[in-house]
């Protein structure tokens, strides 16, 4: 077993791991509505997601080919190179996937993986070795429009269908559209498979041409397709639920009419950029058609610090998570060889086990994700918590 091969295995398990996190991250991105109003109990959400995730990882490739050859300029470089650079993308992807999870902050898988990788890539190749053109056309512009067109959607669709239901008794309507949310929400996920689990395909459809395992104009493999999408779907199973309950209860004070709305925005939009190739945030476009639904609903309360503390987390994304696949790639390469990638992977498994750790401290889980916002991520203790057991 040469050093390359080696090299290439520690690089689709840091894909497989990153489209993990990816699962866990953006589970809130189809199911926080659902979980908040009431439409589904929070276990019964993910796992339906869980399955349609992995579905929808099958039904499209074309956001994978688009990662596979439109960031990386393939004709500057090959083999092990090119493996490290992927390699340290992917690790500036993760770490910034799992510091925001920690923090709570909906903030997109994509971009993590974007940066890291474009970060890693100059780091490299120089500024010659992205290809730009395909950055600003299908990852920036995308990144800009998606949530501003999201959030118009889901403000017209909300409005729409409270103008509609004005007469009907509240009762009625809350009930009615908790069984129209089971859908949207479906099919929300459903559209992240499309789109996300295409990336990590993408990824280690590079990593195979770097190898020289399969030709860049070589037709995606069945065993890549499956495993990525077995990844995102056990990921979203675990559910992200730090991430669920920001989306859920800390930006809009939701109710069915609006999360059926708001749901019913994103899939169409996702479901859009995958048959055109685009691979925009699930994150921005899920957060701009929330917000737009609490606009959309007359007397709504937005809370705009959270969507500050948000729009800064898109912002900073990008360049944060390219420093850090830079970073990666200069310690890979400065080390050498299979030891490189084996410290910096090192690294990494330590870094992802105290942010783990770390969340113990003040857990959200299914029990305490719909408890009432009090301005902070983790819910104040109930006096049922301080209550010690009864002894027996």
């Amino acid at each position: 077993m040469s050093a390359e091969f080696l090299v290439l295995l520690v690089v689709v398990v840091t894909a497989l791991a990153f489209d993990f996190t990816n699962g866990f991250h953006d589970t809130a991105n189809a199911m926080a509505t659902s979980i908040a109003t009431g439409a589904l109990k929070p276990k019964v959400a993910v796992t339906l997601s869980a399955v349609l995730n992995l579905v929808g990882a099958f039904l499209s490739v074309e956001v994978a080919a688009t990662v596979a050859k439109g960031i990386v300029n393939l004709g500057d470089t090959g083999g092990q190179a090119l493996l490290t650079i992927i390699f340290a993308g992917l690790v500036g992807g993760i770490l910034w996937n799992l510091a925001t999870w920690l923090l709570g902050i909906p903030s997109s898988s994509s971009h993590a993986l974007f940066g890291g990788l474009i970060g890693a890539t100059m780091a490299g190749l120089g500024t010659s070795g992205v290809v730009w053109d395909g950055v600003w056309s299908k990852i920036v512009l995308p990144a800009v429009l998606a949530p501003i067109v999201a959030g118009l959607v889901a403000t017209a669709g909300t409005w729409v269908i409270y103008r509609i239901t004005a007469s009907v008794p509240e009762k009625s309507k809350e009930r009615g559209f908790r069984w129209g949310q089971i859908g949207s929400a479906s099919l929300v996920s459903l559209a992240h498979g499309t789109n996300d689990a295409q990336k990590t395909m993408g990824v280690i459809f590079l990593a195979l041409v770097a190898y020289g395992t399969v030709s860049p104009d070589a037709e995606m493999p069945l065993w890549v397709k499956f495993t990525c999408a077995l990844a995102i779907a056990l990921g979203t199973y675990l559910g992200g639920w730090r991430v669920i309950r920001t989306l859920g209860k800390g930006l809009v004070e939701i109710a069915s009419p609006q999360g059926m709305a708001a749901e019913a925005s994103s899939a169409a939009i996702i479901l859009t950029s995958s048959h055109l190739g685009l691979p925009l945030s699930t994150t921005q476009v899920a957060t701009g058609s929330i917000l737009g639904s609490g606009l959309g609903k007359p007397g709504a309360a937005v809370r705009w610090n959270v969507a500050g503390r948000m729009a800064v987390a898109w912002v900073i994304t990008l360049p944060l998570a390219g420093v850090v696949g830079a970073v990666c790639w200069l310690l890979a390469h400065t080390i050498g060889g299979l030891p490189g990638i084996l410290v910096v992977f090192a690294i990494l498994v330590a870094l992802a086990a105290f942010m783990y750790i770390r969340s113990r401290r003040e857990p959200v889980d299914p029990g305490n994700v719909n408890a009432e916002w009090d301005g902070g991520l983790v819910p104040a203790p109930t006096d049922s918590d301080s209550v010690p057991p009864v002894k027996v």
